[in-house]
C-alpha cells in the first residue's frame, strides 16, 4: 500500500466464531462483511461503507493455541528488514515473513513485553482506509499498554517513527503519551495497570456511544469500562466481544443524559 512507514494499514480479528462475530460487530459497530476468497481459509473482509476496515478470520486447527484477538498491521517498506531490526533491538518472531497473493508480505511479530503486531508491505498501490482517525466505522485509536513506558516508546519510536505529540499525567499509572505518525494523532502508549498484562487496544468509531453499548449487551457481549467522557467531547469503553476478544469504542453521545 501506499501509505508512509508507520502508518496502521490493517485491522484483523482472530475469533472462535466468525459467523457469530460477523453478527456481533454488524450490530455494535455498523460492519457488513464478504469473503475474501482466500482458498482454505474463513477470511472475511469487513467493509465500513466508505472502504475497508479490516479482516475477521476464524480460528482453525492450524492455529493451535490460538485464543480471540484483535491484530494490528504497520506498514513498512521492507518486511525483510523491519523483522532483522525488530530482533536485533529484542523482539520476537511471532509467525515468519511470508507472501500472500494479491495482498502482500507480512510477518507477525511481538515487542519485548511479548505484545503482537504485524508488519506488512502491501501489494497495492491504494492508500488504506482502515484506520481514519474521525470516521464511524473504523479504528479510530491505537492504545499500548506496556510495562516500561519508557522503554517501549524507544522501541517503537526508532522501528516504525512514532512522535510524541503530548503527554497526559495518569496519576499512580504514570503518563499517558500520544502518539503521531507521519504527523497524524493515532493512539497512545501508556504502562499497564496493575494486574493487566501489556497489549494492543483498537477503538472502533460508532455513531451513538449508548447505542453500541445496548448491542453490545444485547449482542452478548461484556461492557468492562465507561462510557467516560475523553478530550473533544466524545466518550469512550473498553469491551469484549462474546468469544472474548477485547476492543474499545470512541464516539458521541446523541442523547443527552
Amino acid at each position: 500500500m501506499s501509505n508512509a512507514k508507520g502508518d496502521f494499514i490493517w485491522y484483523e480479528l482472530l475469533t472462535t466464531d466468525a459467523d457469530a462475530a460477523q453478527r456481533f460487530y454488524g450490530d455494535v459497530v455498523g460492519w457488513t462483511a464478504s469473503d475474501s476468497g482466500q482458498p482454505g481459509m474463513d477470511y472475511r473482509i469487513l467493509d465500513a461503507g466508505d472502504g475497508q476496515a479490516g479482516g475477521l478470520m476464524q480460528i482453525n486447527e492450524q492455529m493451535p493455541g490460538a485464543k480471540p484477538v484483535w491484530l494490528g498491521y504497520v506498514g513498512v517498506p521492507d518486511v525483510d528488514a523491519a523483522v532483522a531490526d525488530w530482533t536485533a533491538a529484542g523482539g520476537s518472531v511471532q509467525m515468519p515473513m511470508m507472501d500472500i497473493p494479491k495482498v502482500g508480505r507480512i510477518a507477525m511479530l511481538a515487542d519485548p513485553d511479548g505484545v503482537p503486531l504485524y508488519v506488512m508491505r502491501g501489494a497495492s498501490d491504494e492508500v488504506s482506509t482502515a484506520f481514519r482517525v474521525a470516521d464511524a466505522r473504523h479504528v479510530r485509536w491505537n492504545e499500548i499498554a506496556v510495562k516500561d513506558d519508557k522503554a517501549s516508546l524507544a522501541f517503537y519510536q526508532v522501528r516504525f517513527g512514532w512522535t510524541v505529540v503530548d503527554t497526559m499525567p495518569m496519576g499512580e499509572q504514570g503518563d499517558y503519551h500520544l502518539l503521531a505518525a507521519n504527523g497524524v494523532r493515532m493512539g497512545a502508549l501508556m504502562r499497564s495497570p496493575v494486574g493487566q498484562e501489556p497489549r494492543w487496544l483498537y477503538y472502533f468509531g460508532v455513531e451513538d456511544i449508548d447505542a453500541a453499548v445496548e448491542q453490545i449487551k444485547a449482542g452478548g457481549g461484556q461492557v468492562l469500562d465507561g462510557p467516560h467522557q475523553i478530550p473533544g467531547g466524545e466518550y469512550s469503553l473498553h469491551a469484549r466481544d462474546p468469544q472474548g476478544a477485547a476492543f474499545g469504542l470512541v464516539g458521541p453521545r446523541i442523547a443527552p443524559r
